[in-house]
């Protein structure tokens, strides 16, 4: 086999295992969110491509050891977003599998907002937006300092660019010469006052990022060759030089047509009966694109 069919066949592997995890993840958050019947749920879904990624292909880390020196830092600076999260943690064995089901309970080391002293694996307790990418630029110099080669990749939302703080962090960045740091952008169009562009417009974003000094690269984000292919594009563990960002577009609720097509989906609401819907729509989909 030359050497072209071997990457060929070596992105086609990880795409279809980063596919199926995926489908995992999603399902998982169905069923967190089914314990509380409402939720952020729609986010989760549409992520859910991003999270497998960076979890079941990219990031260096130990499952039975979060607090590993030498792992990569994932900063979730939309705390919101948490259930997509434990998700994805559950996914990668870092919590157990059926302690999803305390989602949002009294005593659950799962809140309904991301913390960082209760959850394995959360490096931040996000939810102030705009807050986290300034974190991850100081996490990246101090890394820098120590001679760790580890990466720093925080993930915010399309909403989070209508904040000043995100673009001085920006700036801070491509200063130091960033090259351990990756941002994330889940662009879905959509935020609690509706969709982001009658809010606040925010493009040309991949323009908005390389006039800061960034490497910027646009994708489909529920496409998960296209985003491997963008984490490749990035190259070697390099300290020094520019840091990435990922624009990644996603679709609110992606997977589950019920979900995707309703009208108030940044917060849902889920009737009892609707989420054995939900699933089998997932599944149903999932089986019909293989």
């Amino acid at each position: 086999m030359s050497t072209a069919s071997t990457i060929a066949t070596d992105l086609t592997e990880r795409v279809r295992a980063t596919r199926d995890a995926a489908q995992r993840v999603r399902l998982n958050a169905l069923r967190m969110g089914e314990v509380q019947g409402q939720g952020y749920i729609g986010q989760a879904l549409g992520a859910a491509d991003i999270l497998a990624a960076v979890y079941t292909d990219q990031l260096r880390h130990r499952p039975e050891d979060p607090e590993w020196k030498e792992r990569d830092r994932f900063l979730l600076s939309t705390g919101h977003y948490a259930i997509g999260l434990y998700a994805a943690l559950a996914e990668a064995g870092i919590i157990p599998r059926e302690e999803i089901e305390t989602y949002g309970s009294d005593d659950s080391r799962l809140p309904m907002s991301g913390m960082a002293s209760y959850t394995p694996g959360m490096e931040i307790s996000g939810g102030s937006l705009g807050h986290g990418l300034t974190v991850a630029v100081g996490m990246a110099l101090g890394l820098r300092h120590l001679g760790s080669d580890s990466r720093i990749i925080n993930f915010l939302s399309d909403g989070e660019l209508n904040e000043g703080s995100t673009w001085e962090a920006a700036m801070g960045a491509a200063s130091h010469r960033l090259g351990n740091l990756i941002a994330l952008v889940d662009m879905n169009a959509l935020q609690a006052d509706g969709p982001t562009a009658s809010v606040l417009s925010i493009e040309p974003v991949e323009a908005k990022w390389e006039s800061f000094g960034w490497e910027a690269h646009r994708v489909d984000g529920n496409d998960v060759g296209a985003l491997l292919r963008a984490f490749d594009a990035i190259g070697d563990r390099n300290p020094v030089g520019r840091p990435h960002v990922i624009i990644c577009d996603t679709k609110v609720g992606r997977g589950v047509p019920l979900l995707e097509d309703r009208e108030k989906n940044h917060f849902m609401r889920i009737e009892e009966h609707e989420w054995a819907i939900c699933r089998e729509q997932l599944i149903d989909g999932y089986e019909g694109a293989r």
